[in-house]
């Protein structure tokens, strides 16, 4: 069963330099992030082994957070091969990530 990675400053360029990533930036506190927490569990499983599905707590890791000038939560980056290619704001369906996903395999 895939499960979504937890990304830090220690990780983060390694896990998204190569293929597909998309990246959760979202909080503890936040009410639409919880409510995408299980959509983003499930893309896992769906993508285990195709794209990197991974979470930014933007509490912890705020030098991230900084860096891509993230300024409300959820956001969603897409990444390919290290570069950012793509972007959500906001809470959005599963069919949503998914279309964006699969464009980007």
């Amino acid at each position: 069963m895939g499960k979504y990675i937890e990304l830090t400053n220690s990780n983060f360029e390694s896990t998204i330099k190569e293929g597909v990533s998309l990246v959760d930036f979202w909080a503890p506190w936040c009410g639409p992030c919880r409510m995408i927490a299980p959509v983003i569990e499930e893309l896992a499983n769906d993508f285990e082994g195709k794209a990197n599905i991974c979470k930014v707590n933007t509490d912890d890791e705020q030098d991230i957070a900084i860096k891509f000038g993230i300024r409300s939560i959820p956001t969603i980056l897409f990444f390919k091969n290290g570069e950012l290619v793509d972007q959500m704001i906001g809470a959005a369906s599963k069919d949503a990530f998914t279309q964006k996903l699969n464009a980007l395999l």
